[in-house]
């Protein structure tokens, strides 16, 4: 591994240490199926960065997505703080940023999904050396994010039918779930599109 790894490395191992304690201090059989899911993409994801040398700045945006991704689901919240239960439990993705307008899960998935855009434009470019962000590309990558979203669907859809408690939602949480991951996307591709060729976006991480 290239010696500028192993700082983000040491991050994502101290993320996977936190969630490991919170989920067994918890007894969330949920989210240990998340830590084993987040486990095999941090494999893919460095995996592919032996080829794509994805920025570092986008390493770092992955491994704080899934961060606040597992606190969200293992960090309770007081009653006092307005959230969105349906009779689940008090979690942080419960929590309303704005109330009755915008949700923590909601902007998880819009950050979530516009970093997924990134990284399927960061591997396009490496695999197919594009001279730049042309509309098609764009809108390639966007699909390969909603795609990596619909995924991160459908395992929540068998965790809500095998896992009691799971704090996962119905239909329209799950459409809501996949509205936001397009904004995150449409943000990504505008600031790709529209930053090209500026290289400090996105406080100061580089873009490309």
């Amino acid at each position: 591994m290239q010696h500028e790894r192993r700082p983000i490395l040491l991050g994502f191992i101290s993320t996977l240490a936190l969630s490991l304690v919170l989920t067994w201090h918890q007894q969330n059989v949920e989210f240990l199926l998340y830590v084993f899911v987040l486990v095999f993409l941090a494999f893919m994801v460095f995996g592919i960065d032996r080829h794509a040398h994805f920025s570092k700045g986008l390493l770092w945006c992955l491994v704080l997505w899934g961060l606040v991704h597992m606190l969200g689901g293992l960090v309770m919240i007081s009653d006092s703080l307005p959230a969105q239960t349906e009779g689940g439990r008090r979690i942080l993705y419960t929590l309303w940023l704005i109330p009755d307008v915008l949700k923590y899960d909601q902007a998880v998935h819009a950050y979530g999904y516009a970093i997924c855009m990134w990284l399927s434009y960061q591997w396009f470019k490496s695999r197919y050396h594009t001279s730049g962000p042309t509309l098609g590309v764009l809108v390639l990558c966007g699909l390969a994010s909603m795609g990596l979203g619909s995924v991160n669907e459908i395992i929540e859809f068998f965790a809500q039918r095998f896992i009691e408690d799971t704090n996962v939602g119905g239909y329209e949480n799950t459409a809501w779930d996949l509205i936001f991951n397009l904004i995150g996307v449409v943000i990504a591709g505008s600031l790709i599109r529209y930053g090209h060729p500026a290289k400090e976006k996105m406080l100061g991480l580089r873009l490309f």
